[in-house]
């Protein structure tokens, strides 16, 4: 019984792959902030980490007393949104 030869193929070293990554269909958003520390800085979140968070906590821990202070989102339309620094909460016991 005789074998035929067999062909070789040659493989490459780099396989491609086709992955549904449904954030890559999805825009980067644009984040403004307003107030506080931040004021004015401008953050592009990748959308592969997904939607922006509804509040931002920032801690300053520079020259002084740690500071505080929480931004809340508000959506604009397309993929951007403003981070306003909410105001401070009364501190109990305290006169103002």
């Amino acid at each position: 019984m005789s074998r035929a030869p067999r062909e070789e193929t040659e493989l490459s070293d780099v396989e491609t792959a086709v992955v549904d990554d449904p954030a890559a269909d999805q825009e980067d958003a644009v984040l403004l902030f307003v107030g506080g520390p931040l004021d004015g800085r401008v953050e592009v979140r990748a959308a592969r980490h997904g939607d922006p968070l509804p509040t931002v906590t920032h801690v300053h821990l520079h020259d002084g007393p740690k500071v505080v202070s929480r931004y809340d989102l508000q959506p604009l339309p397309g993929r951007a949104g403003v981070y306003r620094l909410r105001p401070a909460a009364p501190r109990p016991g305290r006169a103002g």
